[in-house]
């Protein structure tokens, strides 16, 4: 009688308990981990469909990694070892397993030194930079930086700013607000996307943050140059939505509660 052979399982993935080792051996196991759930599709999608320019990267998409940086944990020394491999979806994960508490302005700096990205930008920004007590300080920096992605670090760790902080009144960020009229006039699309994000999301912090950033909206919006018009623009359609103003007022009173 023939038998039917079995296809062969997936590999199950690898529990907290078998993640323990030296730095090295963990990044080995993260690498092989990261090469396992790679997706030939999501990998072509990159470029084209996303706009992600990398040439060393496996297609991993942002489950995976989340669920994968869960079981790692946060640790330090392995977020750098990380980071070096210069793997995308390896530098993605220094984001989740770096500890927020021992992130130094240094260590800032040479992670942004080397955004090739947007995504790797936001991701360090939105989930890591932001949590720190020297982000403020990284915005003015980068806002002066003449590259792309380090420029675009300023604004999109000013929105993660704006949407995650939750105590900071609205001093610094009304500190902030030169900083984006400057760097409006830059033409480099993921420059003016992040100053249009960071001043959409000031806008619903308070009031008078609303207030300012729609009065620094309507002056870009009446610019000679393209940039600066393309910025104040799609500001203003999100600041003039009914429903931003209310989100304003009520995390003002959040944060006067």
């Amino acid at each position: 009688m023939a038998t039917t052979r079995r296809s062969k399982s997936p590999a199950k993935p690898r529990r907290a308990a078998e993640l323990q080792g030296t730095v090295a051996e963990r990044v080995a196991i993260a690498l092989a981990e990261l090469e396992r759930a790679g997706n030939p599709k999501t990998l072509a999608d990159y470029g084209p469909r996303y706009g992600i320019a990398t040439t060393k990267a496996f297609g991993v998409p942002m489950g995976r990694i989340h669920a994968l940086a869960k079981r790692l944990g946060r640790d330090h020394a392995l977020a750098h070892a990380l980071w070096k491999t210069g793997w995308y979806e390896a530098r993605l994960l220094t984001a989740f397993v770096a500890e927020k508490e021992r992130v130094t302005p240094a260590e800032m700096d040479r992670w942004t030194r080397g955004f090739d990205n947007w995504a790797v930008c936001d991701t360090l920004c939105f989930h890591l930079f932001d949590r720190t007590p020297h982000a403020f300080g990284r915005v003015a920096a980068w806002a002066k930086r003449s590259k792309e992605f380090e420029k675009r670090a300023a604004f999109a760790l000013l929105a993660s700013l704006a949407l995650h902080d939750k105590e900071t009144d609205d001093a610094p960020f009304l500190r902030c607000l030169p900083l984006a009229e400057r760097a409006a006039a830059d033409e480099r699309n993921f420059v003016k996307k992040s100053v249009s994000w960071a001043l959409r999301g000031m806008g619903t912090r308070s009031r008078a943050l609303h207030a300012a950033c729609t009065a620094l909206a309507e002056r870009l919006a009446e610019s000679d140059t393209t940039p600066e018009r393309w910025i104040g623009k799609d500001v203003l359609r999100d600041l003039n939505r009914p429903l931003v103003k209310q989100r304003a007022e009520k995390r003002e009173r959040r944060r006067g509660a």
